[in-house]
Protein backbone atom coordinates (compact mmCIF):
# COMPACT_ATOMS: atom_id res chain seq x y z
CA UNK A 1 0.00 0.00 0.00
CA UNK A 2 1.22 3.62 -0.44
CA UNK A 3 2.69 5.93 2.06
CA UNK A 4 -0.71 8.30 3.00
CA UNK A 5 -0.58 12.07 1.81
CA UNK A 6 0.66 13.36 4.74
CA UNK A 7 1.10 16.56 3.41
CA UNK A 8 -3.05 16.63 2.72
CA UNK A 9 -3.52 15.79 6.75
CA UNK A 10 -1.55 18.32 7.52
CA UNK A 11 -3.60 21.09 5.23
CA UNK A 12 -6.41 19.46 7.02
CA UNK A 13 -5.13 20.67 10.23
CA UNK A 14 -4.27 23.99 9.60
CA UNK A 15 -7.81 24.60 8.70
CA UNK A 16 -8.79 23.10 12.15
CA UNK A 17 -6.03 25.63 14.23
CA UNK A 18 -7.89 28.06 11.90
CA UNK A 19 -11.39 26.97 13.05
CA UNK A 20 -10.21 27.03 16.40
CA UNK A 21 -8.69 30.41 16.57
CA UNK A 22 -12.09 31.77 15.29
CA UNK A 23 -14.73 30.34 17.69
CA UNK A 24 -11.94 31.14 20.83
CA UNK A 25 -12.19 34.99 19.59
CA UNK A 26 -15.85 34.95 18.40
CA UNK A 27 -17.14 33.00 21.49
CA UNK A 28 -15.47 35.27 24.20
CA UNK A 29 -17.15 38.19 22.07
CA UNK A 30 -20.43 36.55 22.00
CA UNK A 31 -20.42 35.67 25.68
CA UNK A 32 -18.96 39.11 27.11
CA UNK A 33 -21.53 40.81 24.53
CA UNK A 34 -24.66 38.37 25.69
CA UNK A 35 -23.72 38.90 29.23
CA UNK A 36 -23.38 42.81 29.64
CA UNK A 37 -26.07 43.52 26.83
CA UNK A 38 -28.68 40.82 28.06
CA UNK A 39 -29.28 38.51 25.18
CA UNK A 40 -29.89 35.08 25.42
CA UNK A 41 -29.75 34.51 22.15
CA UNK A 42 -26.37 35.91 21.95
CA UNK A 43 -25.27 33.67 24.82
CA UNK A 44 -26.69 30.86 23.49
CA UNK A 45 -24.77 31.67 20.52
CA UNK A 46 -21.13 31.94 22.13
CA UNK A 47 -22.14 28.56 24.20
CA UNK A 48 -22.55 26.98 20.73
CA UNK A 49 -19.20 28.00 19.35
CA UNK A 50 -17.65 26.99 22.78
CA UNK A 51 -18.61 23.31 21.67
CA UNK A 52 -17.24 24.33 18.25
CA UNK A 53 -13.50 24.87 20.36
CA UNK A 54 -13.55 21.15 21.91
CA UNK A 55 -14.76 19.79 18.22
CA UNK A 56 -12.13 21.61 16.38
CA UNK A 57 -9.60 20.44 18.85
CA UNK A 58 -11.28 16.81 18.47
CA UNK A 59 -10.72 16.99 14.74
CA UNK A 60 -7.08 18.40 15.22
CA UNK A 61 -6.39 15.67 17.45
CA UNK A 62 -7.84 13.31 14.83
CA UNK A 63 -5.79 14.10 12.39
CA UNK A 64 -2.65 14.73 13.82
CA UNK A 65 -3.11 10.68 14.86
CA UNK A 66 -4.29 9.51 10.95
CA UNK A 67 -0.49 10.91 10.23
CA UNK A 68 0.96 7.83 12.85
CA UNK A 69 2.38 5.32 9.27
CA UNK A 70 1.00 1.60 9.68
CA UNK A 71 2.34 -0.75 12.51
CA UNK A 72 1.57 -4.39 13.78
CA UNK A 73 -1.60 -3.70 15.52
CA UNK A 74 -2.89 -1.28 12.60
CA UNK A 75 -1.61 -3.02 9.25
CA UNK A 76 -3.99 -0.15 7.83
CA UNK A 77 -2.39 2.47 9.22
CA UNK A 78 -4.36 5.12 11.60
CA UNK A 79 -6.76 6.80 9.26
CA UNK A 80 -9.48 6.02 11.13
CA UNK A 81 -9.00 8.11 13.70
CA UNK A 82 -10.25 11.24 11.62
CA UNK A 83 -13.58 9.47 11.57
CA UNK A 84 -13.57 8.97 15.30
CA UNK A 85 -12.92 12.62 15.78
CA UNK A 86 -15.53 13.61 14.18
CA UNK A 87 -17.77 11.10 16.22
CA UNK A 88 -16.17 12.55 19.08
CA UNK A 89 -17.09 16.27 18.28
CA UNK A 90 -20.79 15.04 17.92
CA UNK A 91 -21.37 14.11 20.89
CA UNK A 92 -19.69 17.32 22.47
CA UNK A 93 -22.29 19.13 20.13
CA UNK A 94 -25.49 17.43 20.77
CA UNK A 95 -24.33 17.75 25.13
CA UNK A 96 -24.44 21.85 24.51
CA UNK A 97 -26.99 21.81 22.21
CA UNK A 98 -29.24 19.83 24.56
CA UNK A 99 -28.06 22.00 27.65
CA UNK A 100 -29.23 25.61 25.42
CA UNK A 101 -31.98 24.16 24.33
CA UNK A 102 -33.15 23.15 28.26
CA UNK A 103 -32.06 26.98 29.08
CA UNK A 104 -34.21 28.69 26.71
CA UNK A 105 -37.33 26.84 27.37
CA UNK A 106 -37.13 27.38 30.43
CA UNK A 107 -36.95 30.89 29.70
CA UNK A 108 -39.74 31.32 27.15
CA UNK A 109 -41.67 29.67 29.98
CA UNK A 110 -41.06 32.06 32.85
CA UNK A 111 -42.07 34.84 30.18
CA UNK A 112 -38.50 35.86 28.80
CA UNK A 113 -36.49 38.92 30.17
CA UNK A 114 -36.43 42.51 28.99
CA UNK A 115 -35.52 43.83 25.15
CA UNK A 116 -31.10 43.13 24.87
CA UNK A 117 -29.70 45.92 23.80
CA UNK A 118 -29.63 46.24 19.85
CA UNK A 119 -25.48 46.09 20.28
CA UNK A 120 -25.95 42.31 20.39
CA UNK A 121 -27.70 42.12 17.18
CA UNK A 122 -24.66 43.92 15.54
CA UNK A 123 -22.37 41.94 17.42
CA UNK A 124 -24.17 38.67 16.09
CA UNK A 125 -24.12 40.06 12.49
CA UNK A 126 -20.24 40.61 12.17
CA UNK A 127 -19.49 36.76 13.89
CA UNK A 128 -21.89 35.93 11.11
CA UNK A 129 -19.94 36.97 8.14
CA UNK A 130 -16.73 36.14 10.05
CA UNK A 131 -17.60 32.31 10.18
CA UNK A 132 -18.78 32.62 6.50
CA UNK A 133 -15.45 33.08 5.53
CA UNK A 134 -13.88 30.22 7.84
CA UNK A 135 -16.53 27.98 6.46
CA UNK A 136 -15.69 28.99 2.55
CA UNK A 137 -12.02 28.28 3.31
CA UNK A 138 -12.71 25.13 5.41
CA UNK A 139 -15.23 23.81 2.39
CA UNK A 140 -12.71 24.22 -0.33
CA UNK A 141 -9.80 22.69 1.49
CA UNK A 142 -11.67 19.58 2.49
CA UNK A 143 -12.93 19.22 -1.15
CA UNK A 144 -8.89 19.58 -2.13
CA UNK A 145 -7.98 17.38 0.36
CA UNK A 146 -10.98 14.65 0.75
CA UNK A 147 -10.95 15.00 4.56
CA UNK A 148 -14.38 14.07 6.14
CA UNK A 149 -13.53 15.62 9.21
CA UNK A 150 -12.50 18.70 7.94
CA UNK A 151 -15.94 18.51 5.85
CA UNK A 152 -17.79 18.11 8.88
CA UNK A 153 -15.86 20.97 10.22
CA UNK A 154 -17.09 23.56 7.52
CA UNK A 155 -20.80 22.49 7.83
CA UNK A 156 -20.19 23.22 11.54
CA UNK A 157 -18.99 26.52 9.86
CA UNK A 158 -21.86 27.23 7.91
CA UNK A 159 -24.08 26.53 10.63
CA UNK A 160 -23.28 28.71 13.65
CA UNK A 161 -23.40 31.92 10.24
CA UNK A 162 -26.65 31.10 10.20
CA UNK A 163 -27.20 30.82 14.20
CA UNK A 164 -25.36 33.94 14.46
CA UNK A 165 -28.44 35.59 11.94
CA UNK A 166 -30.96 34.21 13.79
CA UNK A 167 -29.90 35.35 16.88
CA UNK A 168 -29.67 38.71 15.16
CA UNK A 169 -32.79 38.71 14.01
CA UNK A 170 -34.16 37.60 17.22
CA UNK A 171 -32.71 39.98 19.20
CA UNK A 172 -33.76 42.72 16.64
CA UNK A 173 -37.17 41.37 16.95
CA UNK A 174 -37.14 41.78 20.90
CA UNK A 175 -36.87 45.45 20.00
CA UNK A 176 -40.88 46.04 19.24
CA UNK A 177 -41.94 44.76 22.57
CA UNK A 178 -41.40 40.80 21.59
CA UNK A 179 -39.51 39.79 24.42
CA UNK A 180 -40.06 36.58 24.55
CA UNK A 181 -38.79 36.06 20.81
CA UNK A 182 -35.11 36.46 22.30
CA UNK A 183 -35.31 33.37 23.97
CA UNK A 184 -37.11 31.65 21.36
CA UNK A 185 -34.46 32.39 18.95
CA UNK A 186 -31.97 30.98 21.86
CA UNK A 187 -34.39 27.72 21.45
CA UNK A 188 -34.07 27.46 18.02
CA UNK A 189 -30.15 28.53 18.31
CA UNK A 190 -30.30 24.69 20.55
CA UNK A 191 -32.15 23.26 17.83
CA UNK A 192 -29.64 23.82 15.36
CA UNK A 193 -27.02 22.85 17.36
CA UNK A 194 -28.56 19.12 17.85
CA UNK A 195 -29.25 18.94 14.42
CA UNK A 196 -25.75 19.59 13.46
CA UNK A 197 -24.38 17.11 15.94
CA UNK A 198 -27.20 14.12 14.60
CA UNK A 199 -26.05 15.02 10.84
CA UNK A 200 -22.15 14.36 11.92
CA UNK A 201 -22.77 11.79 14.17
CA UNK A 202 -24.81 9.70 11.19
CA UNK A 203 -21.91 10.51 9.10
CA UNK A 204 -19.34 9.28 10.79
CA UNK A 205 -20.71 6.19 11.73
CA UNK A 206 -21.59 5.28 8.49
CA UNK A 207 -18.00 5.37 8.05
CA UNK A 208 -17.31 3.63 10.68
CA UNK A 209 -19.47 0.62 10.53
CA UNK A 210 -17.85 0.33 6.26
CA UNK A 211 -20.60 2.22 4.43
CA UNK A 212 -20.24 3.51 1.22
CA UNK A 213 -22.26 5.22 -1.29
CA UNK A 214 -23.97 3.20 -3.67
CA UNK A 215 -23.70 5.76 -6.80
CA UNK A 216 -20.22 5.99 -6.68
CA UNK A 217 -19.66 2.11 -6.60
CA UNK A 218 -21.77 2.08 -9.45
CA UNK A 219 -19.23 4.87 -10.88
CA UNK A 220 -16.29 2.80 -10.34
CA UNK A 221 -17.52 -0.90 -11.27
CA UNK A 222 -18.13 1.44 -14.95
CA UNK A 223 -14.78 2.33 -15.11
CA UNK A 224 -13.59 -0.89 -14.77
CA UNK A 225 -15.87 -2.40 -17.30
CA UNK A 226 -14.55 0.67 -19.51
CA UNK A 227 -11.18 -0.96 -19.27
CA UNK A 228 -9.82 -2.93 -22.41
CA UNK A 229 -9.31 -6.51 -21.77
CA UNK A 230 -11.95 -6.79 -18.60
CA UNK A 231 -15.00 -9.42 -19.52
CA UNK A 232 -17.16 -8.02 -16.27
CA UNK A 233 -17.15 -7.49 -12.77
CA UNK A 234 -17.70 -10.33 -10.11
CA UNK A 235 -17.71 -8.24 -7.41
CA UNK A 236 -16.50 -4.93 -6.09
CA UNK A 237 -16.59 -3.39 -2.58
CA UNK A 238 -14.98 -0.14 -1.42
CA UNK A 239 -14.32 1.29 2.56
CA UNK A 240 -12.84 4.64 3.49
CA UNK A 241 -10.19 4.66 5.70
CA UNK A 242 -10.63 8.82 7.08
CA UNK A 243 -10.04 10.85 3.68
CA UNK A 244 -8.87 7.97 1.90
CA UNK A 245 -10.56 5.19 -0.31
CA UNK A 246 -9.68 1.25 -0.65
CA UNK A 247 -11.57 -0.47 -3.06
CA UNK A 248 -11.88 -4.51 -3.28
CA UNK A 249 -13.10 -5.93 -6.38
CA UNK A 250 -12.73 -9.46 -8.27
CA UNK A 251 -12.50 -9.01 -12.27
CA UNK A 252 -13.41 -11.53 -14.49
CA UNK A 253 -10.88 -12.21 -17.37
CA UNK A 254 -10.46 -14.29 -20.41
CA UNK A 255 -8.94 -17.68 -19.50
CA UNK A 256 -6.12 -17.61 -22.14
CA UNK A 257 -4.25 -14.76 -20.09
CA UNK A 258 -0.99 -15.63 -19.36
CA UNK A 259 -0.06 -14.27 -15.39
CA UNK A 260 2.36 -11.39 -16.76
CA UNK A 261 -0.67 -10.05 -18.79
CA UNK A 262 -2.80 -10.53 -16.18
CA UNK A 263 -1.28 -8.70 -13.82
CA UNK A 264 -0.57 -5.79 -16.56
CA UNK A 265 -4.90 -5.85 -16.67
CA UNK A 266 -4.70 -5.51 -12.79
CA UNK A 267 -2.07 -2.39 -12.61
CA UNK A 268 -4.33 -0.82 -15.60
CA UNK A 269 -7.52 -1.25 -14.06
CA UNK A 270 -6.00 0.16 -10.50
CA UNK A 271 -3.93 3.11 -12.46
CA UNK A 272 -7.63 3.92 -14.04
CA UNK A 273 -9.26 4.22 -10.53
CA UNK A 274 -6.81 5.93 -9.31
CA UNK A 275 -6.56 8.60 -11.83
CA UNK A 276 -10.66 9.10 -12.39
CA UNK A 277 -11.48 8.65 -9.09
CA UNK A 278 -8.83 9.59 -6.80
CA UNK A 279 -8.76 6.30 -5.15
CA UNK A 280 -6.28 5.19 -2.55
CA UNK A 281 -5.66 2.09 -2.91
CA UNK A 282 -7.23 -1.23 -5.23
CA UNK A 283 -6.97 -4.77 -4.46
CA UNK A 284 -8.03 -7.26 -7.44
CA UNK A 285 -8.56 -10.82 -7.41
CA UNK A 286 -8.77 -12.08 -11.19
CA UNK A 287 -11.34 -15.30 -12.33
CA UNK A 288 -11.68 -16.66 -15.48
CA UNK A 289 -14.82 -15.99 -16.94
CA UNK A 290 -17.16 -18.84 -18.04
CA UNK A 291 -18.18 -17.60 -21.51
CA UNK A 292 -14.71 -17.11 -22.87
CA UNK A 293 -15.58 -14.57 -25.65
CA UNK A 294 -12.67 -12.07 -26.81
Amino acid sequence: MEQPRYHDIKLGEKGAIISIIAYVCLSVLKLFIGYTANSEALRADGLNNTTDIAASIAVLIGLRFSRKPADRDHPYGHWKAETIASLLASFIMMAVGLQVLYGAVSSIRDGGGGAPDLLAAWTGLFCAVVMYFVYQYNKKLALQINSQAVMAAAKDNLSDAWVSIGAAIGIIGSQFHLNWLDSLTAAAVGLLICKTAWDIFREATHHLTDGFDEEMLEKYRQTVLATPGVKGVENLRARSYGSHTVVDLVLLVGSHLDIQDAHRLATKVEDELKRTHGVYDVHVHMEPTLKDVD
